[in-house]
């Protein structure tokens, strides 16, 4: 199956990018601030990103390519199948020298994920998924919550994002938590550690992406701030936020969102 071997592709490249982030880490990351206020990046960012689109693109030469740290080009737009790579995701913890950043790798396909790896190599947490085959976290099936109330929820969340002009239903009562990484938040929700992941700014797809597929694997839903679903490899690679969760709790969330509470 091609899932399959995309998702052995995909882990041993994840743990190849591992090693030389710990290797960056142990001797400290040189940093420096992209142009426009985008923020930190370091040279292991550059040199995972290198990596990868060696080691993918030579296994898989039909398949689009879309990273944080690559050029994009409109060549992506015209695969089927693409790689949607983030080589560090939360580099500003990275390069102070923390321990909670991830390498998160998709394959999307026609828009939607269909393998996803989101690997954190100091704690050596890998989480996993195919589309239709559950997901996983060092290969034992993991599932998101069941939780129905949102009072008391625990939402990983800046605590930004739960202010009155975000909630036109009221805001939320919730006990928010924070990780630097969009895809560990997700990593997490899908693991059922916390019932939800809110983050109501434009977001780019290689922060999302893999974390979808394992949110939606696991049980849960996940849709952008507006409730709409999410599509993938789009011309403009960014969704309007991102919330995701267990699916009863992901709509009683959607709920304080809409003023009309429509499904």
């Amino acid at each position: 199956m091609r899932g399959t071997d995309d998702l052995d592709l995909l882990t041993r490249a994840a743990h190849h990018a591992g090693q030389i982030a710990l290797r960056h880490l142990k001797a400290g990351p040189n940093v420096t601030e992209k142009p426009d206020g985008q923020g930190p990046v370091t040279d292991a960012d550059i040199e995972i990103d290198r990596m990868l689109h060696a080691r993918l693109c030579k296994a898989r030469p039909d398949y689009g390519w879309l990273s944080e740290e690559s050029r994009d080009t409109p060549d992506r737009l015209g695969r089927a199948r693409v790689f949607i790579i983030d080589p560090i995701d939360g580099t500003r913890a990275f390069a102070q020298g923390q321990q909670g950043f991830a390498h998160a790798l998709a394959v999307v396909e026609d828009g939607e994920p269909v393998t996803a790896v989101v690997h954190l190599p100091v704690p050596d947490l890998t989480y996993s998924a195919v589309r239709g085959q559950g997901a996983y976290l060092n290969g034992q099936r993991i599932h998101a919550t069941d939780r129905q109330t949102v009072t008391g929820a625990q939402v990983l969340a800046a605590k930004s994002q739960f202010t009155p002009t975000n909630w036109q239903g009221g805001v939320p009562s919730v006990q928010p938590h924070f990780r630097s990484s969009l895809a560990w938040r997700m990593a997490l929700v899908a693991e059922g550690r916390f019932d939800a992941m809110v983050s109501l700014r434009a977001t780019w797809h290689w922060d999302i992406v893999a974390g979808a597929l394992l949110v939606s694997e696991a049980g849960g839903k996940a849709s952008d701030g507006r409730g709409c679903g999410l599509r993938f490899n789009t011309r403009t690679a960014q969704s309007d936020g991102i919330i995701a969760g267990g699916a009863a709790i992901h709509d009683a969330l959607m709920d304080l969102r809409r003023p009309d509470h429509a499904v």
